[in-house]
C-alpha cells in the first residue's frame, strides 16, 4: 500500500474526520533532507475533525503523529499538519 493511502487510512480510523487530504509533496524536496528516488517522504495533512474540538494546535499535532507514529519512524521525512475542528478556518 503506498504511504499516502496508509496515512489516510490511519487517520480515518483515528479521527472519524468530516474531511480529509494527503497530498504527497516530495517532487518539492528533491535534493532535501530525507528525500528518495520513488518520494513517499513529504507529506502534508489538511484534516477536519471533531476530535479536536478544544484542543490546542499542539495537541492537534501530537494526535497525529501518534496515529502515525509508524510511519514517522519509517520513510516519512517531513509531515506538514493543518488541523482543525469543524466551523473553525
Amino acid at each position: 500500500m503506498r504511504t499516502q493511502d496508509l496515512i489516510t487510512k490511519k487517520l480515518r480510523a483515528a479521527f472519524a474526520p468530516e474531511s480529509l487530504r494527503v497530498e504527497d509533496e516530495s517532487d518539492r524536496h528533491k535534493g532535501h533532507a530525507g528525500h528518495r528516488p520513488g518520494g513517499e517522504t513529504h507529506f502534508r495533512v489538511y484534516i477536519v475533525s471533531e476530535a479536536f474540538r478544544g484542543k490546542s494546535r499542539i495537541e492537534r499535532h501530537r494526535m497525529i503523529n501518534a496515529a502515525l507514529t509508524g510511519e514517522l519512524a519509517g520513510g516519512v521525512h517531513a509531515l506538514a499538519i493543518h488541523a482543525t475542528a469543524p466551523g473553525e478556518s
